[in-house]
């Protein structure tokens, strides 16, 4: 697990010399504090030919002694730079012995370099893990770099005339002198719809983030992009079979995930909240291990907030060494860390319980397996049983929708606002009207397409002229034809709303501290199930993972099984309206914030007043908001470089 960055350009492209790579990969630091590398070809054999600069730093997880980067084969003509775990390195390694090829270290670097030396671009193909790389061929001059198939490992670039750059994180790639600062209108606009940038995007002109499960081939300053996989929601459910033998055949393909990423030369644990993910995958590891596994939970003073009772509920049964912790978060606190590690505007307010749990469990562990990826796979959120009531709304006539969403719409006070249960209800019926794809856009929007325009300056608004922001989610959908509704749904989530914000999340968060979380459910074999898995496996009664609950009943107590999810989050209703509205009202209504030009300054009056007077809940509106406008001081008016 590491940070890396580099460079490659023409014979007229501009360099990237060795201080200069040092700064991007000083940059990076958090990401890889046990050691760091460089490799320039132009140092190695300097001629009229492109050249490379490769540079890491390092976290020890496999091969402490021998895995430093960059790394090259035997005679030094193919050079990688690494970030990630490939957890099955130990068989690919056999394979190639087997095809003649000599290993100098025990790592899963050398496996990637032996692998594209053996197929080429498509060394991809056989990788089991996390993984965003470069590879540099020093016969042919080609930089060849991949991210892997769900997104866990981040890689941006920027392809400039006759040079590109890449890094781990935007912040490495603004050390490189020259390169312009500049916002992307269509990019905050995205940012505004869905609380994050979504891919290729990035925050800043000129700069994009390779998406998940593709590669890039850059040779003369040429670039190629390609994709390279597709978790299969595309190839329709399995053959019907019984319920039994899906089951033994999800228990065994996730076990195998589990026991793959025990691997590992370092102390080992796993995130536990109590919910019925993290709990399958501590008792997976626990039947794994030999000794009692560490297990981490943090708890809020808050009681809607705090799932410290089912974690240790959990510990308990599965017989697990639990550590937890009370933390009393301080957004004013924790917001310049999280605006500096994030590089762009990210307003998911769950970063900020992560970063905690993140920093207690570094403290025992390097590594941590987490249960992201269950809901998204075996449909576990609430608002996809929201999605099948739509879809049975929809067989009513369009203007019998309309008129049932309007007039029950209509009718709920905007005081209900203040309680969750009817304002998500208030939510579900004003998109009744709407084609399906749009309205679970407005669902998951945090300013919908009616909201944005408003909130716009007429100026910023001319500058969006043609771009829509729903593109990015309607294009997933088309990912998914001839399945049911709630399954397209949950692939379009397992295409966007998994890899731009939880998997974002968790990897800055977790690399903040310098710790590796590790995600068995994300095991591209056990997407691949359960993308063919029918939805009666896993929607059944309005109760959503009925799959996983049958298979292991064994690990799941029975409170556990039954429970309802509980959001990893932070009452930003309550902060809003007390210790932070002070902060938030300093920040919101400062007249350099209002005068920057992008939004109506009356529009955000209205926004905080109605929030703090308790008219309405905005809080996650006016949350995206401050953390646009704290980045926008951070990155735009400080030029920030390193934290």
């Amino acid at each position: 697990m590491c940070g890396i960055a580099g460079a490659a350009w023409t014979t007229d492209g501009t360099p990237v010399p060795r201080q200069i790579l040092e700064r991007m990969t000083t940059a990076l630091a958090h990401r890889g504090p046990d050691g760091s590398g460089c490799y320039l070809s132009a140092e190695k054999s300097p001629g009229p030919t492109p050249q490379v600069a490769l540079g890491q730093r390092r976290l020890s997880i496999i091969d402490l002694a021998g895995g430093g980067q960059p790394l090259c084969n035997e005679d030094g003509t193919v050079w990688i730079t690494f970030n990630g775990e490939i957890y099955n390195y130990v068989e690919l390694q056999t394979q190639l012995v087997a095809q003649g090829h000599v290993f100098r270290t025990s790592s899963d670097t050398e496996v990637i370099v032996h692998l594209y030396e053996q197929y080429g671009t498509d060394c991809v193909q056989h990788l089991r893990g996390m993984f965003a790389f470069a590879i540099w061929n020093e016969r042919t001059h080609e930089l060849f770099f991949a991210r892997d198939r769900l997104g866990k490992k981040p890689l941006l670039y920027r392809n400039e005339p006759r040079r590109l750059l890449f890094a781990s994180e935007l912040k490495a790639l603004l050390q490189v002198p020259g390169v312009p600062r500049e916002l992307d209108p269509a990019a905050l606009d995205d940012y505004l719809t869905y609380q994050y940038v979504p891919h290729p995007q990035c925050i800043l002109k000129g700069f994009h983030k390779l998406p998940p499960a593709h590669w890039a081939l850059w040779r003369s300053g040429e670039l190629k992009v390609e994709r390279y996989w597709r978790p299969g929601y595309e190839l329709g459910p399995l053959p019907q079979e019984d319920e039994r033998h899906a089951s033994a055949r999800l228990r065994e393909t996730l076990t195998e995930a589990v026991r793959l990423r025990l691997r590992s030369d370092v102390p080992l644990g796993a995130f536990l909240s109590g919910g019925i993910d993290s709990t399958i995958i501590a008792g997976l590891m626990q039947q794994e291990s030999t000794q009692r596994i560490k297990t981490f939970s943090i708890g809020f003073p808050v009681k809607q907030f705090d799932e410290r009772h089912y974690a240790r509920m959990a510990a308990e049964h599965l017989q697990t060494d639990h550590h937890e912790q009370v933390v009393d978060p301080s957004a004013v606190t924790l917001l310049p860390k999280l605006i500096w590690h994030y590089d762009e505007p990210f307003a998911d307010s769950s970063a900020i319980p992560t970063m905690y749990l993140a920093e207690m469990t570094r403290k025992q562990v390097t590594v941590a397996l987490s249960g992201d990826g269950g809901d998204e796979l075996f449909a576990g959120y609430e608002r996809y049983r929201a999605v099948q009531l739509g879809s049975w709304v929809d067989r009513l006539p369009r203007f019998a929708r309309q008129i049932l969403g309007a007039k029950f719409w209509q009718r709920l006070p905007a005081s209900v606002q203040q309680r969750s249960r009817r304002r998500q209800l208030k939510r579900l019926l004003s998109g009744l009207g709407l084609p399906r794809e749009q309205r679970y856009l407005r669902w998951v929007s945090i300013f919908d397409g009616e909201r944005r325009p408003g909130l716009y300056s007429k100026a910023f608004r001319e500058t969006l002229a043609a771009h829509h922001s729903e593109k990015f989610l309607l294009d997933a959908y088309a990912e998914c034809p001839g399945r049911d509704f709630v399954t397209q749904t949950t692939c379009a989530d397992v295409l966007t709303y998994l890899p731009c914000d939880i998997l974002n999340k968790v990897d800055i968060a977790t690399m903040a501290y310098g710790l590796e979380a590790r995600c068995p459910f994300l095991d591209h074999r056990v997407v691949e199930l359960a993308a063919r898995l029918p939805l009666s496996q896993k929607l059944r009664g309005g109760i959503g993972k009925r799959i996983l609950v049958e298979t292991f009943q064994d690990l799941l107590p029975p409170a556990i099984q039954t429970r309802r999810k509980m959001g990893f989050g932070v009452p930003l209703d309550h902060w809003f309206r007390g210790e932070l509205q002070p902060y938030l009202m300093s920040v919101l209504l400062d007249p350099a914030s209002l005068n920057r030009g992008i939004f109506e300054p009356r529009v955000v009056e209205t926004l905080v007043h109605e929030h703090t007077s308790g008219q309405w809940d905005h809080s996650y509106r006016l949350w995206s908001l401050l953390v646009l406008e704290l980045w926008q001081r951070e990155w735009l008016d400080g030029s920030s470089s390193q934290g």
